[in-house]
C-alpha cells in the first residue's frame, strides 16, 4: 500500500481541521437561512431512478468540499418548514438550541446501548427522561424510559410490555396460542396497526373503541367491549390511550380508563392491561400543568387562560399512565429522532429484560444501568437525550409555556374566526391543542345544521357524498389558486377519528406549530376561504 496516499486520506477524513468544517457549514447556515426566508417550496422533481442509476462513488480520495457537493442539491431541495405560512401538519422548524445539542452529540457520536459505548451521554439520557417523566406524569417515584427511533417503537415499548404482564415468558416462548388482544381509539394513530402486527398479536386482534365528538375514546364503549372480551377468555394485553390526536388534538379520559380497567380486572381477575399513553403530539401541554392562572406572570388573555385551565383538568390525569410516548421532535421542536418511551414505575422495565448471557456482545454490561439489556435497538442514538435537554434548558420553563400558549391561542382565534361563517364548521371546537378541523362549503350552505344532521342520522347518503365532494372540491380550489407569498399552507383529512353512525369525516386541516405565525396569516387565511366559497 502507498502509505504516502494512505497517510493523506487520513489527514483529510479523520483529523479534524476545524476550518474547514466550520468553512462548509457556514455555507450550509447561509443556504437553510436564504431559504428560510422563501415562501414554502412545492416538492421539487424526484427522479428515484436516476438515483438508483447513478449512485456517484467516486473513485479516488477527495475532500471535505467533495463531500459537500454530494449532498448539497438534496439539502437545498429539502424544505425546513421554517415558514410561518407552513400549517399542513404535526412538523415545525426545529429550534436552534436543540441543534447545539445536535452537533455536540455528533461531534462525539455516542452509542446510547451501554456506558462503554456513551460513557456520560447514557448520564445525559437518564436525565433527560427523569425531566421528561416528572414533567409528564406530574407526580411520579421511579420514572425511567429511553429514547427510540420514533413514536411508533416507543408505542410498541408499552404493547410489549403489556403483553409480557398477561402471558409471562411471552419473550421467550411466545403467544403460545393465548389470545391476546388490544384496544385503541378510533381516532388513535395508525402506528398501533403496525405494533399488532409486528408483535405477532394480528392486527385483527386489535379492536378500535369509538370517539365521542371531543376525539376522545367513549368510556361507556370501552367497558362494553372490556366486558364482552373478559366474558370470552381473552387476555386484555394493553389500551393505548391518545394524548392529542395526530387530526385534531383529541385528548382522552386517563382517570376514567384507569377506573374502568382497574374495576374489570378486579371483577374478572386477571391483570390489568397496561395503560400506554400515545403522547407523541400533546405531551408539550405539560408545560402549562403548573402556570398560575391566579396571578398569570405572563399576562394572557382571559380566553387564553380558559383553554390553560381546560389543558390543565387533563395534562393532570397523565399520573394514571402506566407508560407514555413522547415525540420531542413534535411540539418540542427537536431534531429527528427525538422520540421517548417512558415508564411510570422503573420496576415495569422488568417485563423487557434480559440476561448479559443473551447479549455476550455487550459482556461488560450492567443491568442497573445499561439499556442493551431491555432495549429493542443495539444501536441507539443519542440524538435524543442532547436536543432535549439542550431545548428544555435553553429555551426554560417560561420560554415552553409561551410557545405552547401561543399555539393554543392561535389555534382558538382561528376556530372562533371559522366559526362565524355560516358556510363553515369547526370539528373540533372542544378540543385544546394545536390543531384545527373545519368545513368549507359553498355559501347559501348551512355548515352546522349540515353536521347536527349528520350526527343525528338524518343525513342522506347521496346528500352526504355531495356536500363531502363540495368540502374536498372547494380546498382543491383553494390548494390550486394560493398565493405562495402571502397563503398559508393547510391539509386536508379523510378521517378526523369521530365516526357518527359509522361515518368518516373529511377536513379541512391547520396545526400550528410555527412560532413565527401570527394572527395576520389567520386573518388571510379567512380572507382566502371567503375567496374561495
Amino acid at each position: 500500500m502507498d502509505r504516502n496516499r494512505y497517510d493523506a486520506c487520513v489527514r483529510t477524513f479523520f483529523e479534524c481541521d476545524s476550518r474547514a468544517i466550520t468553512g462548509i457549514f457556514e455555507e450550509l447556515l447561509a443556504a437553510a437561512s436564504a431559504q428560510s426566508m422563501m415562501p414554502p417550496g412545492a416538492v421539487m422533481a424526484q427522479n428515484y431512478e436516476t438515483a438508483q442509476e447513478n449512485p456517484e462513488i467516486h473513485v479516488l480520495p477527495g475532500n471535505l468540499r467533495d463531500a459537500r457537493d454530494a449532498i448539497f442539491p438534496y439539502f437545498w431541495g429539502t424544505d425546513g418548514w421554517d415558514s410561518p405560512l407552513h400549517l399542513e401538519n404535526v412538523k415545525g422548524p426545529a429550534n436552534y438550541a436543540s441543534l447545539v445539542g445536535a452537533l455536540a452529540c455528533l461531534l462525539k457520536n455516542p452509542n446510547l446501548c451501554t456506558d462503554t459505548y456513551s460513557m456520560r451521554s447514557n448520564e445525559l439520557e437518564v436525565k433527560a427522561i427523569t425531566a421528561l417523566a416528572n414533567l409528564v406524569f406530574y407526580h411520579t417515584d421511579s420514572p425511567w424510559g429511553v429514547f427510540t427511533i420514533g413514536g411508533t417503537i416507543s408505542n410498541l415499548y408499552g404493547a410489549k410490555i403489556g403483553i409480557e404482564k398477561v402471558v409471562p415468558g411471552a419473550m421467550q416462548f411466545g403467544l403460545g396460542g393465548a389470545d391476546v388482544v388490544g384496544l385503541v381509539s378510533d381516532a388513535g394513530h395508525y402506528s398501533n396497526q403496525t405494533l399488532a402486527g409486528w408483535l405477532g398479536l394480528g392486527t385483527a386482534n386489535l379492536h378500535s373503541i369509538p370517539t365521542d365528538a371531543t376525539l376522545a375514546m367513549r368510556l361507556d364503549l370501552l367497558a362494553e367491549k372490556l366486558d364482552q372480551l373478559y366474558t370470552d377468555n381473552k387476555k386484555v394485553a394493553f389500551v393505548v390511550a391518545t394524548f392529542g390526536t395526530t387530526d385534531g388534538s383529541g385528548i382522552d379520559d386517563l382517570a376514567g380508563i384507569r377506573a374502568i380497567l382497574t374495576e374489570k380486572s378486579q371483577k374478572y381477575s386477571v391483570p390489568a392491561p397496561q395503560l400506554h399513553v400515545d403522547g407523541a403530539v400533546g405531551w408539550a401541554l405539560c408545560f402549562l400543568s403548573d402556570y398560575d392562572t391566579e396571578r398569570n406572570p405572563l399576562q394572557m388573555t382571559a380566553e387564553l387562560l380558559s383553554v390553560i385551565r381546560r389543558v390543565q383538568q387533563r395534562t393532570r390525569q397523565m399520573q394514571h399512565a402506566d407508560s407514555v410516548t413522547i415525540d420531542f421532535h413534535k411540539m418540542g421542536r427537536a431534531h429527528y429522532p427525538s422520540s421517548a418511551f417512558i415508564v411510570n414505575r422503573k420496576e415495569d422495565l422488568k417485563y423487557l429484560s434480559r440476561s448479559v448471557a443473551d447479549t455476550p456482545y455487550f459482556a461488560e454490561a450492567v443491568a442497573r444501568r445499561d439499556p442493551a439489556l431491555f432495549t429493542l435497538e443495539c444501536s441507539r442514538p443519542a440524538i435524543g437525550p442532547y436536543s432535549v435537554m439542550a431545548s428544555l434548558n435553553g429555551i426554560g420553563l417560561t420560554g415552553w409555556q409561551m410557545l405552547t400558549a401561543r399555539a393554543l391561542e392561535l389555534a382558538h382565534y382561528l376556530k372562533q374566526r371559522i366559526e362565524a361563517l355560516d358556510y363553515c364548521k369547526v370539528l373540533n371546537m372542544d378540543t385544546t391543542g394545536p390543531s384545527v378541523l373545519w368545513w368549507v362549503l359553498p355559501r347559501g350552505r348551512n355548515a352546522k345544521d349540515i353536521f347536527e344532521r349528520l350526527v343525528a342520522g338524518s343525513l342522506q347518503t347521496d346528500e352526504r357524498q355531495r356536500f363531502f365532494a363540495e368540502i374536498r372540491r372547494l380546498y382543491g380550489k383553494r390548494a390550486a389558486t394560493l398565493t405562495p407569498t402571502k397563503d398559508a399552507r393547510l391539509s386536508f383529512t379523510t378521517n378526523i377519528g369521530y365516526r357518527p353512525h359509522g361515518c368518516e369525516i373529511p377536513a379541512w386541516k391547520a396545526v400550528f406549530f410555527n412560532p413565527r405565525t401570527d394572527e395576520a396569516i389567520i386573518d388571510r387565511l379567512i380572507e382566502s376561504i371567503e375567496e374561495t366559497a
